[in-house]
Parts: structure tokens; sequence; C-alpha cells
């Protein structure tokens, strides 16, 4: 039976293709979401540019016929721009009749109480929750996300023989039949004494298993757990461009990700720079808020990075002292950048470094992963559970998205690191507060 979705402001500006994903029902746009549309169209953020795609997109469904009477969609459905309205009457006095949400839950109900099968889609919990008291039926927007309990880890444990394990390594691989994903890591264990166990990564060419060889000290660190060790492996690998990194905080994604980009970039002259850069979110603020020039404006955003940068330099060469990471800029080794800067840009043959990945929508992190140049690595790093973008959640985030979408493609790895390594502290204060 045919439904009628009636959308909300934040589905649209959350994917601004979402008109289309109903199949064969009807999409009712109420006429106030496209008032508030026109309001964020102004934006120079990702946000703005959806909401102008979006009026793009209604602009040309219109040449097919009137909106408010409904066109057809692509794949069988209908669209329609409605101004219905709940009566006054029925709204209860602590409901404020002029609130956007309320007018927006006015036509879906107007259109429940007309006999058709209305449901709200909503990214707004409360909005649900309001649907829900007047009886109606009310969904999150489903499509892209991903549940974070079921977040492909990267790594899975398989029990074999001895004969098998000791054949790893001295034959430096070995086959199983197992239906591996490319790239992803293994522990092996030995069925006969399970103390006895190996680690190795798929080989996405020929399917089979490689063991993961011990890693010497990157500028003064090494890996301190099994995962760190599947991260490192990932990092160093130039077979693998893309490296994603998810985990809570202490657990050493940023730190191991500039350890290796480090490595491969000054030591083994594998790229031209290390290119790190984060999304400017937290407090809602473009740069162009704080004094300044651009260094300056930047320094507050990116102080967790240059904080692991001294760190590294502190372990390999004492005493270095505070901005030790300067050197590094004015070699060009480092270059530390705004994403808001990277639209438009091609970058070849860089260790490109793009932490706090989470406060990404899917479609920004497409843009960064499509500037990628000719032997460029990127590497997504990032703790789903601590998200500042108010339209994003911990399954709708870009970082995420790129997990599950890229875990089947020989060009990805993937990592979820679960334990903290920052201190006793730290990992006490993640697990409990």
């Amino acid at each position: 039976m045919s439904r009628t979705y009636v959308l909300d402001t934040n589905v649209l500006l959350h994917d601004p293709h979402s008109i289309f994903r109903f199949q064969e029902h009807t999409v009712v746009i109420p006429v106030w979401v496209i008032e508030e549309i026109d309001r964020f169209k102004r934006d120079v953020t990702e946000i703005g540019r959806s909401a102008r795609e979006v009026s793009r997109t209604l602009d040309d469904l219109r040449r097919l016929g009137p909106l408010s009477e409904g066109v057809p969609l692509p794949d069988g459905g209908t669209l329609q721009v409605a101004i219905e309205k709940l009566e006054k009457s029925n709204l209860p006095p602590t409901i404020r009749e002029g609130s956007a949400d309320n007018l927006i839950l006015g036509v879906a109900l107007a259109l429940k109480k007309k006999g058709l099968d209305a449901v709200l889609v909503t990214k707004d919990t409360n909005l649900r929750i309001k649907a829900d008291a007047f009886g109606l039926p009310a969904e999150d927007y489903e499509t892209g996300k991903v549940q974070i309990d079921e977040l492909y880890p990267g790594w899975r444990t398989l029990t074999l023989p001895r004969k098998v394990l000791d054949g790893l390594f001295q034959k430096k691989r070995i086959a199983v039949e197992a239906d591996l994903y490319p790239n992803e890591m293994v522990l092996l264990v030995d069925e006969e004494n399970p103390s006895h166990t190996a680690l190795a990564r798929q080989d996405p060419q020929d399917r089979s298993l490689h063991p993961i060889d011990e890693v010497k000290p990157l500028w003064g660190i090494t890996p301190r757990n099994r995962e760190q060790r599947f991260a490192l492996d990932l990092l160093l690998n130039d077979n693998v461009p893309l490296v994603t990194l998810v985990g809570k905080a202490g657990t050493g994604k940023t730190l191991l990700a500039l350890a290796a980009g480090l490595h491969k970039v000054a030591d083994q002259q594998e790229y031209q720079r290390l290119l790190v850069t984060r999304p400017i979110f937290p407090m809602g603020r473009d740069i162009g808020y704080l004094p300044g020039e651009l260094e300056e404006k930047l320094k507050p955003w990116m102080q967790p990075i240059f904080d692991n940068l001294e760190l590294l330099l502190n372990l390999s060469y004492s005493n270095r002292g505070h901005d030790a990471y300067r050197e590094l800029v004015d070699q060009r080794v480092l270059q530390i950048e705004a994403l808001t800067y990277i639209r438009g840009r091609s970058i070849p043959n860089q260790f490109l470094v793009v932490d706090e990945a989470q406060n990404l929508t899917p479609h920004e992190v497409k843009t960064i992963i499509t500037r990628a140049g000719e032997n460029t690595k990127i590497v997504l790093t990032g703790d789903p559970y601590q998200i500042d973008n108010p339209y994003m959640d911990s399954s709708s985030n870009g970082l995420t998205y790129v997990v599950e979408r890229f875990k089947a493609q020989k060009e990805a790895g993937h990592i979820t690191l679960t334990r903290g390594e920052r201190s006793p502290l730290a990992e006490t204060a993640a697990n409990v507060l």
C-alpha cells in the first residue's frame, strides 16, 4: 500500500537527494520547509550547499507540472509541496502554532486526517516524540545510516590447525576458506594451543593471508596492543590508499596516523608532504570569527594536532621545546590546513590525515576523498560517539559511512580501536563517565 512521507527540513539538508529515496510512495514537502531551505541557502557551509541543491532539484521538478498537485518521480512515486494546516482548535495550548516544527507537524496530521497513511520523516528526536504524542507515525531518515554496534571492526579471529599457522611463517602466506574482506586483519589462533597465535592481513590480490611483521619504533612510539599493530600495518602499506581508524578518546588514532605519516614523508620520502586537517566545527563558528592571520585563526582548532606532533618530536629528539613542529612546517614536510579550503583542489603525492572525521557529512567526506591525486594516501580518524555537528549522529556521520561503503574495496582498510593507551586515568574516564 502506498504511503505518504512528509519530510522535515533537516532530512533535505542531510541528503539533498532524499526526495528520490522513497520508491513508489508519495513524498510531501510542507511549504514551510521551503521557507527554511530559503534561509539556509545563503550559508557558505555544507548545509548551505545542500539547501541550494534542494532548491535546484525542486525547480527542475516544477517543470513537470504544478508541485501543489504532485509531479512524478523516477521510481514511480510522486512529489508534492503541501500547504495543509491543522486546525488551531485541534492543537493543545502548549503547542505554538507559529513554530516551523509544529507547522510541519500540522501538515502531516492534516494529511492523516484526510485518510492518508502519513508518516513524518525527521532527524529531530523531539519532533518525533511530539508526533508520537499526536498518534502520528514518525521515523528517522535511515538511508546511509550504519548501526554503530554493527560497524565493521576491520579484524576477526580464526582458529586453525598448528601446521597451518606454521606455514604462515615458513611460506609467508597461507590460504584460508574464510570469506574475508580486502585488507581485513586476522588473529590466528592454534586450535590445540590457544596461546599460540599469529597476526595476519588478507591480501586482496590473491586473497591469501600474509603475516604482519614486527614494527620498529616510529618517531619514538611503538604499538602497544594488537589493534594498534593492525592499524600501523595499514598506515604503512602504500597499497592501501584509504585507511579509516575509529575509536574512543585515547586509543592512539591520531598519534599513530601522524607517526606513520612523518615516517613515510620525512624518513622514507614516499610522499611529498604530510597534510593534516580537521573540521572547524566544535563551536559552530567559522575561523573568520577569530582574530589574526590564518595561522593564528587555525591554532585553537588545530591544537590537538600540535600536541601530538610535539609529543612525537620530543620523543624522537629530546628537549625540542614548545612549537617544535614549526621546523617541519618551514621545511615543507608538514602542512596544517583547514578543511574549509579543500574543495576544488587536487592533492597528489601527499599523506593526508583528516582528524575528527566523525563531524563530516557523507557528502563532505566524498568531497575530500575525490580530491586525492596520484600517489596520495588518505587517513580518516575519529570517534563516532563524540559528534559536535547537530545534523548528524553516531550512525549517520561521514566516517562510519565510509567504513561501511569501503569495507569490500581493495583500496581501503579499517580498524576499530577499543583499548585506550593514553593513561590509566584517561581509559577509566572514557569507560565510566
